[in-house]
């Protein structure tokens, strides 16, 4: 379980905790464009410097580098062994206290890490990747008035005065301003009658992600995007272009400002389970990928999670999540090496047919959206992605079912988490023998996230 304690570091007083569904759409036409902006700028030696920062530069964040999108990352890319992102969290959830909120926090934090255990599954050894530290929980709940306890979001979240129809009540600008940030609660070392705001707070290092509770019921419009991120742009060598950024999330918001480095923002609620939070963050592995951020990782990505059906087999659609939703068994597979998918009225049969990783929504011998008890046994290389371990030099394919998933244990058991705990254990993590185009080692993924 993971502690806290409380670490004081000039005049900043910080509370740190120790190791403490949109679905993808990957159209162009729903994708935010790049735009041209400064890109991530050398620290200053005026610059306020975050608590508690590592020796070890096999640890990130440590002395040398403790900011998302720092050149040190990609220079150094290889020779990362943990990450430790700071991780800030705000409960506008006016139903649930802070000691719930701490528990959910906690559970998260101990599915990723599970989930960053590279073939974790079958390796008690593999050591966690991804290990979320939290900078400071902050309880934003309403504290006077008619809404004390109940069953609503916080009259302090920052909701679009502007909203336009199906846009999220969350106006993400609001968490940045310095209005916003004397609820942060972190003073400015500089000059203690004024706070740290946002940018600030991500200029300096001292938050690398943010986490929101509110409230969702059925029928309720949606406060946040699942996540919402604003994405520093790299190429296929993994160096950052020179002005490129753009929104690289589960969706986009037009409020959601860049602050110079990349940074993510997610929504989570606190009446659905660790399963829901970790389905929702898998979408954003997607998204991540099809904005094309990083070029290298996009190449790989679309090739393990299968969004490229249209450029391996020749049919008219990319990905699965092109299958109507209300549709059950619109997938089926005539052999564990074939498979038939229904689109509106037209089937496609493809044979020879070989699984790879599949993607949030669809696990190998899935036969529609969210399947969590497919009966069908496929042949996939899941476990053997890039590892050329099979005849002539091809990834070795095996039978995978959905029962396999098992093997993970019942670390996020609500929506698709315990899958996309095992899904994400097959990615190229830490030490993963994974081989590129090129013939080199493939770099560990995870790293990607604070790039």
């Amino acid at each position: 379980m993971p502690t806290s304690f409380r670490l004081t570091i000039n005049a900043t007083t910080c509370l740190v905790a120790a190791w403490t569904a949109q679905p993808l759409v990957a159209q162009q036409d729903h994708l935010t464009p790049s735009q041209t902006a400064p890109t991530p700028h050398a620290a200053k030696e005026t610059d306020p410097v975050p608590p508690a920062l590592s020796d070890d530069v096999t640890i990130w964040p440590n002395k040398v580098s403790y900011r998302n999108s720092d050149d040190w990352l990609w220079q150094n890319h290889e020779q990362i062994r943990k990450m430790r992102p700071r991780v800030l969290v705000l409960n506008f959830a006016n139903d649930v206290d802070m000691e719930n909120i701490r528990k959910h926090v906690e559970g998260i934090i101990r599915a990723t890490a599970e989930a960053t255990r590279h073939h974790g599954f079958k390796n008690p050894s593999a050591p966690a990747f991804i290990e979320y530290v939290v900078a400071e929980f902050v309880d934003l709940r309403d504290k006077t008035g008619p809404k004390i306890g109940k069953r609503v979001t916080s009259s302090l979240f920052p909701v679009k005065r502007d909203r336009k129809p199906h846009e999220v009540l969350c106006d993400y600008g609001g968490f940045y301003t310095d209005e916003f940030a004397e609820h942060l609660g972190f003073r400015d070392p500089r000059d203690p009658d004024r706070y740290l705001n946002l940018h600030e707070l991500i200029k300096f290092g001292f938050v690398h992600e943010l986490w929101f509770y509110a409230i969702h019921d059925p029928g309720d419009q949606w406060p946040g995007r699942e996540t919402c991120e604003y994405k520093q742009f790299y190429d296929e060598n993994c160096r950052p272009i020179e002005g490129k950024h753009g929104q690289a999330g589960n969706g986009a918001d037009r409020t959601m400002p860049w602050s110079g480095r990349s940074f993510r923002i997610a929504f989570f609620n606190r009446h659905r389970g660790i399963g829901c939070a970790l389905e929702n963050f898998g979408h954003t592995l997607e998204w991540m990928a099809t904005t094309g951020s990083i070029a290298y990782y996009r190449k790989y990505f679309l090739e393990f999670a299968e969004l490229d059906y249209d450029k391996r087999f020749g049919v008219p659609f990319n990905e699965l999540y092109r299958t109507d939703y209300a549709v059950k068994d619109s997938i089926t597979y005539p052999t564990k090496t074939s498979v038939v998918i229904k689109i509106r009225d037209k089937s496609y049969k493809i044979d020879p047919y070989i699984a790879i990783g599949g993607s949030v929504h669809f696990p190998p011998g899935a036969r529609h959206h969210y399947d969590l008890s497919s009966p069908y046994t496929v042949r996939s290389t899941i476990e053997s992605y890039r590892l050329h371990n099979g005849l002539d030099g091809q990834d070795l394919a095996k039978d995978f079912n959905i029962k396999m998933i098992a093997a993970v244990g019942n670390v996020a058991p609500d929506c698709m988490g315990n899958w996309t705990v095992f899904w994400r254990q097959c990615m190229p993590g830490l030490d993963n023998g994974c081989v590129d185009d090129d013939g080199q080692p493939m770099k560990n993924w995870w790293a990607f996230l604070f790039y």
